[in-house]
C-alpha cells in the first residue's frame, strides 16, 4: 500500500517523449525529486514523498527509459542535455518557476547542471551519493569496460553492453545489491531490482552508449565554481557506486554542507529515510529562511508528560495500553497521556475519554494496509510487515514530529515496530526516555516460504539483536508482557540465540496484561445479567477482531449456525464484527445478531458460554483468563498466530485449535458441540499485569 497517493499527475511532451510525474501536496515552496539513471522509477523517493508533502508542494516524475515515461528508440534520445532539459519542461508543465531540487546519483548530476546554468530555477539543492563530472569514478563502470568483449563475466565486468541483452536480470540484481551495500538491506533491494526489471538491458544499454555526447554546455569544475544557492550533500563513505572522494571533490569546489554517512551505500534515500528525510528538513530550514518549519522546539509544560502509542493491528493492544495508562496515573497523578493513535485503537480511546494527539489525524491506516495484504483468512503477516516499510517511515516520521514539538518524559511504545526501529537506526534522534512493549519477539518463518523467508525471518531478527545489543539505551524499559514460560522454544535462526536465552537477559516480564480482569467483575451469572443474556439460553459469541481480515471466517461460522441450532434449540448467536467490517456485508440466518462495535467485548466474553475468534493474542488470553471455552482459527501463514499465540495457548491449554482450510461448516458445528460440552480447566491468568507494568515504567517517570 502507498503511504501517500499524488493530488495530481499528468503527461508532458518533450522532443517527443512523454514524460510522467505526480504532484503532492500544496505547500508555499516546492520540492522537485530529480529522477536517478533509468535503471529506476521515481518510486525511489517513497520515504520522502509523505513526510515533505505535508509542508511543501512535491514533484516527482520517471526519467526517460523507466516507470510510465517513454522509452525512446534513438542513443541520442538519452543524452545529458535531454535529460537536463526534461526536469525543466516537467517545472514548466507543473508552472514551477523555482523549487528545490532533490537528486540521487545521476539525478544529483543534473540538479548541479541545473543549477549552474539556470540559477533562477533552482533556490537550493540536495544532492545524495551524487553522480559528478568531477572526482575519481567507478572503474567497473567506464564506458571502456561496458563496450569490451568479454570471455568471462564477474563482479563489475556484468556493466557490459553484451552482457546485458543476455542476462539483463542478473546485472540489475548485482548493480542494486551494490547500491545496498549495508547489512540487513534485504527489502530496499527487492523494491530496486523490482523496479529495475520494469526497463531492459536494451534501453539502459543506450543510455550508457549517449555518454560521449558532448552536451552544448559546460560540466567541467568550472560549472561546480558556478553555483550559487545553498548545497547539502548526503554521501556514504562505502558508496559502491559513485565513490566518496567523488563527493568530496565537489563539496570542495562548492562550498556545500557534505553530510558523510559512516558505512553507508549508495542510497541512504532509501536505506536510511528517517535520518536523510531530518537533515534536508533541518538544512532547508537554516538556509531558506521562508521555508516551512518541519521540526518546532519544545513547548514548556507542567507535570509529567506521555506520549502512548497502541499497534492499531487489533483491539487488544488498545485495551491493555489502557489500563496500563489509568495504573500510571495512580501513581502520578499529575500525569497528561497523549495517545499517537488511529482506527480502530481511536475508537476504544474515545470512549474511554482518553486525549489523542492532533498528529494521529496524519497517520497512515497500518490496519487498511494489513486488509490489503490478506487473502481468504490468509495473511503472510511477516511479509505483510515488510510491504509496510512505506506505511511505517511515513508514521515515524509523523511520531518523530509530536516527540520533537511536545516535550514529552517518555514514549511508551507498544510495538510501534517504527520507533523502535528507527531510534535503533539513529539513536541521536531519540529525544525522550522510551519504555518498550510487546508481547512477542522473534520472527518466525512459515515453512511454504523455503529456505528464502528462512533467510528474510534470520536476517531481520538478526537486525533487531544488533540493534539491542549495539545501542542497549535506546529502549529505557523493555517489557515482555507475559512471563519466560511463553516464550517460543527455539531459535531466531542459524547462528543467532536460542530466544529463551536471550529474551530475559534484555526484558523485564510484567505477566499477561489486559484490560480488566474478569475476577473484577464478580459472579458469572450477575455479569450476565447486567448484559442481559437470560440464564436459560446459551450464548456463542463471534468475535474476529479489528480489522477485516476476518469476514470469510465469519461468513463460515454463520453457515454452521443452522446445524447447531438444530442440536441445541436454546443457541442464542452474536457476531460482533469489529468497527472494519460492515455488518451489512453479511447475511445472518434467523436468530443471529449482528453487532458492529461493541467496547466492552471483554466482558461479553467473560459471560458467554462460548466463544469463536480469529487467533489474535488478546481476545484469546480475555477467553482463558475468564475460563471461557473457545475455538480458534489462526490465520493462514500468520507467524504469531501459529507459533507464538499457539505456544502460549498450549501452555495455559486453553482453547481449541481449528484449520480453516479444513474447518467445513459440519466439523465447526461439531466442534461448537464438542467444547460445551467439554470441561474446563484452564491455567490461572494473573490479574496484576497492568500494575506491574506500570511500576516498571513509573520508574522512568
Amino acid at each position: 500500500m502507498r503511504a501517500r497517493l499524488p493530488d495530481e499527475t499528468g503527461f508532458v511532451v518533450r522532443d517527443g517523449v512523454r514524460l510522467f510525474y505526480e504532484i503532492y501536496g500544496s505547500g508555499p515552496e516546492t520540492l522537485v525529486f530529480v529522477p536517478p539513471w533509468s535503471i529506476v522509477h521515481s518510486r525511489v523517493y517513497k520515504a520522502q514523498l509523505p513526510y515533505f508533502s505535508m509542508r511543501y508542494r512535491c514533484i516527482t516524475y520517471d526519467g526517460r527509459g523507466n516507470g510510465k515515461s517513454d522509452r525512446p528508440h534513438d542513443v541520442a534520445a538519452y543524452s545529458l542535455e535531454h535529460y537536463a532539459a526534461d526536469t525543466l519542461a516537467v517545472m514548466d508543465a507543473t508552472a514551477t518557476a523555482s523549487a528545490i531540487l532533490v537528486g540521487l546519483s545521476f539525478g544529483g548530476m543534473l540538479v548541479s547542471v541545473l543549477a549552474a546554468h539556470h540559477p533562477e530555477r533552482v533556490r537550493a539543492a540536495i544532492l545524495v551519493g551524487t553522480s559528478a563530472s568531477i572526482g575519481p569514478s567507478h572503474p567497473g563502470t567506464t564506458i571502456e569496460n561496458f563496450l569490451t568483449k568479454k570471455t568471462s563475466v564477474e563482479g563489475w565486468d556484468k556493466f557490459n553492453r553484451d552482457y546485458w541483452m543476455t542476462s539483463y536480470p542478473d546485472f540489475a540484481d548485482f548493480f542494486v545489491r551494490n547500491i545496498f551495500s549495508e547489512p540487513h538491506s534485504t527489502k530496499q533491494i527487492e523494491d530496486a531490482v523490482g523496479w529495475a526489471c520494469e526497463t531492459t538491458g536494451e534501453v539502459l544499454t543506450k543510455t550508457v552508449e549517449a555518454r560521449p555526447i558532448v552536451p552544448a554546455f559546460d560540466i567541467s569544475e568550472t560549472m561546480y565554481r558556478k553555483i550559487r544557492c545553498p548545497i547539502l550533500m548526503i554521501h556514504g563513505d562505502d558508496d559502491h557506486i559513485q565513490p566518496y572522494p567523488r563527493a568530496q571533490a565537489v563539496a570542495s569546489v562548492t562550498g556545500a554542507q557534505l553530510v558523510t554517512i559512516p558505512g553507508g551505500g549508495h542510497n541512504p534515500l532509501g536505506r536510511i529515510p528517517a535520518k536523510v528525510n531530518i537533515l534536508i528538513a533541518d538544512f532547508l530550514e537554516r538556509r531558506l529562511p521562508a521555508a516551512p518549519s518541519m521540526r518546532k522546539a519544545s513547548r514548556s509544560r507542567r507535570g509529567k508528560k506521555i506520549l502512548y502509542l497502541s499497534s492499531p493491528i487489533g483491539l487488544g493492544h488498545g485495551r491493555r495500553d489502557i489500563a496500563v495508562a489509568r495504573q500510571l496515573r495512580r501513581l502520578h497523578p499529575d500525569l497528561q497521556v497523549d495517545w499517537l493513535a488511529q482506527d480502530p485503537v481511536s475508537r476504544l480511546l474515545d470512549a474511554a475519554g482518553e486525549r489523542r494527539h492532533p498528529l494521529s489525524a496524519r497517520l497512515v491506516s497500518e490496519s487498511q494496509h494489513i486488509e490489503l495484504e490478506a487473502g481468504e483468512h490468509d495473511l503472510h503477516c511477516f511479509q505483510a510487515l515488510r510491504r509496510m516499510d512505506e506505511v511505517l517511515i511515513a508514521n515515524f516520521m509523523t511520531f518523530q514530529e509530536a516527540v520533537d514539538e511536545g516535550g514529552y518524559d517518555l514514549v511508551i511504545a507498544d510495538e510501534a515496530w517504527d520507533v523502535d526501529h528507527y531510534w535503533h537506526e539513529h539513536p541521536e534522534l531519540k529525544t525522550a526516555k522510551l519504555a518498550w512493549f510487546t508481547d512477542f519477539v522473534g520472527f518466525v518463518p512459515m515453512p511454504a516460504g523455503g529456505k528464502a523467508e528462512a533467510f528474510l525471518a534470520a536476517d531481520y531478527n538478526a537486525e533487531m539483536i544488533a540493534h539491542v545489543e549495539g545501542s542497549p539505551g535506546v529502549r529505557d524499559r523493555a517489557i515482555f508482557v507475559g512471563g519466560p514460560a511463553d516464550i517460543l522454544p527455539r531459535s531466531f535462526g542459524p547462528d543467532l540465540p536460542e530466544m529463551g536465552d536471550w529474551i530475559p537477559r534484555h526484558f523485564d516480564f510484567s505477566g499477561y496484561v489486559m484490560g480488566e480482569h474478569p475476577a473484577t467483575w464478580g459472579r458469572r451469572v450477575e455479569l450476565r445479567e447486567r448484559l442481559g443474556y437470560r440464564s436459560d439460553e446459551r450464548v456463542c459469541i463471534v468475535t474476529v477482531g479489528g480489522s477485516s481480515v476476518g469476514l470469510p471466517l465469519i461468513r463460515r461460522i454463520l453457515q454452521s449456525y443452522p446445524i447447531v441450532r438444530r442440536r441445541l434449540p436454546e443457541l442464542r448467536m452474536v457476531v460482533v464484527t469489529g468497527p472494519r467490517i460492515d455488518p451489512r456485508l453479511l447475511v445472518a440466518p434467523p436468530g443471529v445478531e449482528v453487532r458492529a462495535f461493541v467496547p466492552d467485548l471483554d466482558r461479553h466474553l467473560a459471560a458467554c458460554d462460548l466463544a469463536l475468534v480469529q487467533g489474535g493474542l488478546t481476545t484469546c488470553m480475555e477467553l482463558t483468563a475468564a475460563g471461557t471455552p473457545f475455538l480458534y482459527f489462526p490465520l493462514k501463514n500468520h507467524f504469531e498466530q501459529n507459533f507464538h499465540v499457539a505456544h502460549r495457548l498450549d501452555r495455559y491449554g486453553a482453547g481449541r485449535r481449528m484449520k480453516y482450510e479444513t474447518a467445513t461448516p459440519e466439523i465447526i458445528a461439531d466442534a461448537m458441540i464438542a467444547v460445551l460440552q467439554s470441561p474446563v480447566a484452564f491455567v490461572p491468568v494473573e490479574a496484576d499485569g497492568a500494575q506491574r507494568a506500570a511500576r516498571m515504567i513509573a520508574e522512568l517517570l
